[in-house]
């Protein structure tokens, strides 16, 4: 074997350590936005066309139709962000039918809605699986959450639409 041969491997196995330290909460950041990917939002329109890529001229694939409905931005590209609801379904969106104001839909039949942010706090009701959520904050473990005027706390482990490791205001 060569020297370049061996100062390649060196170099390879080197790369591969550093990778392997990066940390798991590292996000890339969108080279349009410079938001970080992948990132939740809302559908802002009761109708939102899911194009094959990301112009007018693409053929249309979906259509979402639930305002409010979470969806997560996994890619952008001028206008346009690649979008895929909860069960993994997308495509590219136009921006504007977007919003920033973070939903979440319910995963888990008859979950929770709580008084507080703790599992013993008392029931203000229990919501069926795909209801769709408003979150205002979300801490460790808890989102704190509005459907049709009732405010409340629910666990993250009920919510799509929320990374596990995310916390806002």
């Amino acid at each position: 074997m060569t020297v370049f041969g061996l100062l390649r491997r060196a170099l390879a196995g080197v790369a591969g350590s550093v990778l392997l330290v990066q940390p798991a909460f590292a996000l890339e950041r969108g080279p349009v936005t410079n938001l970080p990917l992948p990132r939740y939002v809302s559908l802002k329109t009761d109708e939102g066309n899911v194009r094959r890529g990301p112009s007018l001229s693409h053929r249309i694939d979906w259509i979402f139709v639930r305002r409010g409905m979470p969806l997560e931005i996994v890619g952008e590209f001028g206008h346009w962000r690649r979008v895929q609801d909860r069960d993994g379904v997308g495509g590219w969106v136009h921006y504007s039918l977007l919003s920033g104001v973070r939903s979440a839909l319910i995963e888990t039949d008859l979950a929770p809605l709580m008084a507080a942010p703790n599992p013993d706090s008392p029931v203000k009701a229990h919501l069926e699986a795909g209801v769709i959520v408003w979150m205002s904050s979300c801490a460790a473990d808890w989102c704190k959450v509005e459907v049709e005027g009732t405010k409340g706390w629910m666990e993250k482990t009920a919510l799509w639409g929320v990374r596990r490791d995310e916390v806002f205001d």
